[in-house]
């Protein structure tokens, strides 16, 4: 149990040096122990040091729960909530935005490497190569050049963070939005505003400082991470470079006390001062982007899924990593078709992925987690489209299947008395190739529950509209017609007979015969509907 220092403290600071733990801090002119790293001196002697080296007769003594309600104190006024419409707020999208919430979020699953200094770090490469993206740790919040953490370190930082902290990512990225200049202002958060940006308010198994504890652990991991930058130019946007840059700045954590009868502090509640870093001047930049000389990325952040990650990470922490990645991949357009290997690899990592492909048992494993978690993200209203010649129903998940069992008994009995009598019935064992046929397999889209389609808005439509006249400015390129070559390739690709193909292009088997041999030349129409069977360009 941890210790308090009551208000007899005459500050003399003696038991400042004595404490192992660095735990005795100095705020609103008197000494306080921090209750999130006070031990009591366990493992490093056998009575409370703060307690020896007192020289007054009532030393600091052990903390006991704070009773009634936490009095409301004098604090900063922080910055205006967000979800001002109950549902979504704008928030930063750029691609610094996006890799950070799944290094937050995907943590030890991602292909960490070690320099030659011994730094850890994770690497994404930009426009194939053009450009890259880095990641490095650090724990020294308040420092203007911060060290890098080592490997050791580093790993045992990351193995402590959660899903929750890439939702605290996700609302500091809201936060700027609100910000003319996000990379010199800054804005003020309030733990009663994390409280219920992440639903914490309905935690009643948890006390109030248990709640502290907890946030400002979260609010502080996604300012651990630093940024290294190689962009490269883009139309009349300069390419540039960052090294070690912060991607958040936390410039101040207030504590705020309240005393009980024999004069202890408690802690009831906390304010953070945040600054965006350097990136924001490049991606979040409004005026640079009506110059042309920087980018302004923005997109809409449903207040459902915080929630929901906060309510899911432990179950299903799959699910909530495709749910954070896919978050930005449904911003790139509705018709984002998503191949069933790389949401395995964005929800348990390449690693389990490798070992599924050896073992039988951690095969079955890893497969029986996938369709729970695509369950839950159906469930949530992120619904699946699976690919008909693709991902038939045979390998589909079971949940898929009784998709249109009928509310109603005896409609439900006749439904089951059908599939009783089929050759093929819903409850058949899958078949023995379904994993090699799952790694070919993909989803057309999702469907996008309320709350996820981007906000329109006057800025956007302008945007829209420059680029519409731009396009009418430039003349058209006719599009080279598909080779039979590249229709035989993505038929085979995927799998699929001739036949097959003709029956989803309407055409017969002997058309398909005909193209891939070269007799006959592909229409316009039928470019385009091979094209989206396929999944192939022109």
């Amino acid at each position: 149990m941890a210790h308090t220092i009551t208000n007899r403290c005459t500050q003399c600071g003696d038991c400042v040096p004595q404490c192992p733990q660095d735990a005795i801090k100095h705020e609103e002119g008197g000494f306080w122990i921090d209750p999130m790293l006070c031990n009591d001196c366990k493992g490093y002697a056998e009575a409370p040091q703060c307690v020896s080296a007192c020289p007054i007769d009532l030393p600091p003594m052990p903390l006991q729960a704070k009773k009634g309600r936490c009095k409301t104190t004098i604090r900063m006024l922080p910055s205006p909530n967000l979800f001002a419409n109950g549902k979504s707020n704008p928030f930063a999208s750029a691609i610094a935005v996006w890799e950070a919430c799944n290094v937050l979020a995907q943590r030890q699953s991602l292909p960490w490497k070690s320099d030659s200094e011994g730094k850890l770090y994770y690497e994404r490469q930009v426009s194939g190569g053009r450009g890259a993206i880095a990641f490095r740790l650090t724990d020294a919040l308040d420092s203007d050049a911060p060290v890098t953490l080592g490997s050791a370190a580093a790993q045992a930082e990351i193995a402590n963070w959660d899903a929750r902290a890439a939702c605290l990512h996700l609302v500091y990225a809201a936060h700027a939005m609100a910000l003319e200049q996000p990379w010199e202002q800054e804005f003020v958060i309030s733990d009663r505003q994390i409280e219920a940006y992440l639903g914490l308010e309905k935690r009643k198994d948890l006390t109030k400082l248990a709640k502290l504890t907890l946030i400002k652990a979260l609010v502080q991991q996604p300012c651990k991470l630093q940024l290294d930058i190689h962009w490269f130019q883009q139309g009349q946007v300069r390419g540039f470079s960052l090294k070690q840059s912060r991607l958040w700045h936390l410039l101040d954590i207030q504590h705020h006390f309240q005393e009980d009868d024999l004069g202890c502090k408690h802690l009831t509640g906390l304010t953070f001062r945040v600054q965006a870093g350097a990136w924001s001047q490049y991606f979040l930049n409004r005026r640079g982007a009506s110059e042309s000389t920087a980018f302004y990325q923005y997109s809409s952040l449903p207040q459902s899924l915080l929630e929901t990650v906060t309510s899911l990470w432990q179950q299903h922490d799959g699910a909530c990593r495709m749910l954070l990645w896919l978050l930005f991949k449904t911003k790139m357009g509705g018709e984002q078709r998503l191949t069933i290997p790389t949401l395995m690899r964005i929800a348990y990592g390449e690693a389990k992925m490798f070992l599924a492909a050896t073992q039988r048992e951690e095969r079955k494993r890893l497969l029986r987690s996938f369709e729970s978690d695509l369950e839950v993200l159906n469930h949530y209203g992120l619904k699946p489209v699976f690919d008909p010649i693709t991902y038939p129903t045979d390998i589909q998940p079971l949940w898929a299947k009784l998709a249109d069992l009928p509310d109603d008994a005896e409609a439900a009995l006749e439904f089951w008395t059908n599939d009783g009598s089929n050759h093929n019935r819903l409850t058949d064992a899958a078949p023995r190739d379904k994993w090699k046929r799952l790694l070919h397999a993909r989803l057309l889209c999702f469907e996008l529950p309320d709350g996820w389609e981007s906000q329109t808005t006057q800025a956007t439509q302008t945007m829209q509209r420059k680029l519409r006249q731009a396009q009418r400015k430039e003349p058209m390129q006719p599009r080279s017609p598909l080779s039979a070559q590249q229709i035989i390739t993505a038929r085979k690709n995927l799998q699929i007979s001739q036949r097959d193909l003709a029956t989803h292009v309407g055409k017969s088997q002997s058309w398909v015969r005909d193209i891939e041999s070269g007799r006959l030349q592909v229409g316009f129409k039928e470019q385009q509907l091979l094209s989206k069977v396929l999944g192939v360009n022109p």
